[in-house]
């Protein structure tokens, strides 16, 4: 999950402006510790060519330079930020090769579903996506407050029950990223990891396919058992039977989850905790 190592334009753009943003800081930062030193040294008590002004008060070119060198970097920092986070606006399409996948994905008590609503099919804790292809994601909360997140790929993002938000990305090499919720959401937050597996564009249809002949369907029955409190260690994958399941959840004509319950024995001890093995 090391965001210095982007694996789409989205997390380049991220890093470049983290990387450009310490630079400017550092601007600032390096000149006064260095000033700082040199004026301790040079005013030491055993430095006799030190000068001392006992009725020194104000000084016109002093405070120029002591408010304009920051004035200038907050304005230059803050027009990096400004412009940066304008053109990485989450909503904004991305561009790509091939068509693009639709995912809609759904933040639960502790797992994260998936739903591929024009192939038919779900997916628990996974996400698996053609490379180059623009990634339209949907988002939403069946539960509390979360935030999605790929390092590698960018633009963490917020989950909330009974809205939702857009999210376009797209990853440009093959392999297997790390994403995390990134909001604390309970004893079982630390395990609320999910793979993102990057894929050939002529190898997502035969997954999609194989996806499709699982025997697990996913309905607003079933659903509501994934709902329930639980870590799950294995990556289900489901039939979609219903493909306005996700415009259900975000209505909550399917009731949200409970959300946290105390317990004594911590986050796997909740009784009816689904099994999708």
């Amino acid at each position: 999950m090391n965001i210095l190592d982007p694996q789409g334009p989205i997390a380049a753009a991220d890093k470049t402006i983290l990387i450009d943003s310490i630079a400017i800081m550092l601007a600032i930062v390096v000149p006064t510790i260095v000033a700082i030193l040199a004026f301790a040294y040079y005013f030491r008590q055993s430095n006799t060519r030190a000068f001392y002004l006992p009725h020194f008060a104000y000084s016109g070119r002093v405070e120029l330079v002591v408010w304009s060198i920051p004035t200038l970097t907050v304005i230059l920092l803050g027009g990096v930020a400004w412009i940066g986070s304008h053109q990485l606006d989450p909503a904004v399409t991305v561009e790509g090769t091939g068509s693009p996948v639709r995912i809609q994905a759904v933040s639960l008590d502790w797992k994260w579903l998936f739903i591929y609503p024009d192939q038919r099919i779900a997916t628990l804790n996974s996400l698996t996506v053609p490379v180059g292809a623009p990634l339209q994601l949907e988002l939403t909360s069946g539960s509390v407050m979360n935030v999605f997140f790929v390092p590698q790929l960018g633009s963490m993002i917020y989950t909330m029950n009974g809205m939702v938000t857009h999210l376009n990305l797209r990853a440009d090499q093959e392999g297997t990223l790390q994403g995390l919720g990134a909001h604390f959401s309970g004893d079982g937050f630390p395990e609320m990891m999910f793979d993102v597996h990057v894929i050939s564009p002529l190898e997502f249809p035969n997954w999609v396919a194989k996806a499709a002949s699982t025997k697990r369907v996913l309905n607003a029955e079933s659903y509501q058992q994934l709902a329930r409190q639980s870590i799950e260690k294995v990556n289900a994958t489901f039939r979609l039977e219903d493909p306005l399941l996700f415009e259900k959840i975000t209505t909550q004509k399917v009731p949200p989850a409970p959300g946290p319950k105390i317990t004594s024995d911590g986050a796997q001890s909740y009784i009816g905790a689904p099994n999708v093995r």
